[in-house]
């Protein structure tokens, strides 16, 4: 139970983030987005591994670094921390958001950049929290929160810059039961960050062909 409560408080504050940093088109909405993730992580990383994703979940479970039994409860409790801060968000601003595509930006660029980011992120997570030669150390956070950044400044206005089914599948729901809003892109926020996942799992294990963890 405590990992699971962690998961939630996790994605809740990045979800919350993002919802009200985008709704409020601040331009400095990608370093609050990775500040936080980064705070988060420091805050949940000893409990939970601090995962806030379920594209990272899947690349720690290809890793060996998760068990199968704790994999739908962690989506669970992700997708429930993501749904709670989209309404919050709601009761503050009093409008819904979700993340989509920029204007006349095509459905090839838009899984690209999601699916390519959510392997960087997710290959950043492995080498920085799972591999031996760097366990124990201090900047794992920092490095997966820049990570974040970054993606978020370069991709957001192709792809929406979720990098995370969660942060796609909370705001998209409530913004159709709400605002009537489409769930015509939650398709590209489904795929691409778990292939993108999986790719990194894959990737990880060439670059440590033969050590021992």
């Amino acid at each position: 139970m405590p990992k699971l409560i962690t998961e939630f408080i996790g994605t809740f504050f990045l979800v919350l983030t993002i919802g009200l940093t985008v709704m409020q088109e601040l331009v400095m909405a990608p370093l609050a987005i990775g500040a936080i993730l980064m705070a988060m992580i420091f805050m949940g990383g000893h409990i939970s591994g601090a995962h806030y994703n379920p594209a990272v979940s899947l690349a720690l479970l290809l890793r060996g670094k998760m068990e199968l039994s704790d994999l739908i409860p962690y989506w669970l409790a992700q997708i429930s921390g993501s749904l709670s801060a989209a309404f919050v968000a709601y009761l503050v601003l009093g409008s819904t958001f979700a993340p989509a595509p920029g204007e006349s930006v095509s459905l090839g660029s838009a899984v690209l950049i999601e699916g390519f980011f959510t392997f960087a992120l997710c290959l950043v997570i492995l080498n920085v929290a799972t591999a031996p030669a760097t366990e124990g150390n201090s900047f794992y956070g920092i490095a997966i929160g820049f990570t974040v950044m970054a993606g978020a400044f370069l991709g957001g206005p192709i792809s929406g810059a979720a990098f995370n089914p969660a942060v796609a599948i909370g705001p998209s729901f409530l913004n159709a039961i709400l605002s009537e809003g489409s769930l015509s892109s939650l398709p590209i926020y489904l795929t691409a960050p778990f292939l993108g996942g999986a790719l990194a799992a894959s990737v990880y294990r060439l670059q440590h062909q033969g050590e021992n963890d």
